[in-house]
């Protein structure tokens, strides 16, 4: 079987991280299916967020491991995660205890591009 194969129809888990060593993951809301953020994980993240139920991501700006809601409380504990084709980005399921974004808005994406600009979304 051909490595593409393996990753594309095969059944083992075989991240492709990037060349910095990181994997895009998306944070959706398990009950509403709604995008609440968009990270990088690192192999460190993925192993705790699968040991621990909690999502971590590799923090780019702060350069290490952190877990979502570690200051605020606003964890995201991890419902299931959907891995990509390509096994390069990852799908995290996810029940948030709280606000998602550091904004204190429940998702990261509360605007939308308009024209030139950007108009906030309502409830």
């Amino acid at each position: 079987m051909s490595e593409t194969h393996r990753i594309e129809q095969g059944s083992e888990f075989l991240p492709k991280f990037d060349s910095q060593g990181l994997l895009t993951a998306v944070a959706v809301d398990a009950a509403k299916g709604e995008v609440l953020m968009v990270a990088f994980m690192d192999a460190d993240a993925l192993a705790k967020t699968r040991e621990t139920g909690l999502a971590h991501f590799h923090s780019r700006s702060r350069g290490r491991l952190w877990m979502k809601g570690e200051s605020s409380g606003h964890v995201l504990e991890v419902r299931e995660i959907r891995v990509d084709c390509d096994q390069d980005a990852l799908v995290l399921l996810v029940e948030p205890a709280g606000p998602a974004c550091h904004t204190g808005a429940t998702s990261c994406f509360y605007r939308r591009l308009d024209g030139e600009g950007l108009t906030p979304l309502t409830d």
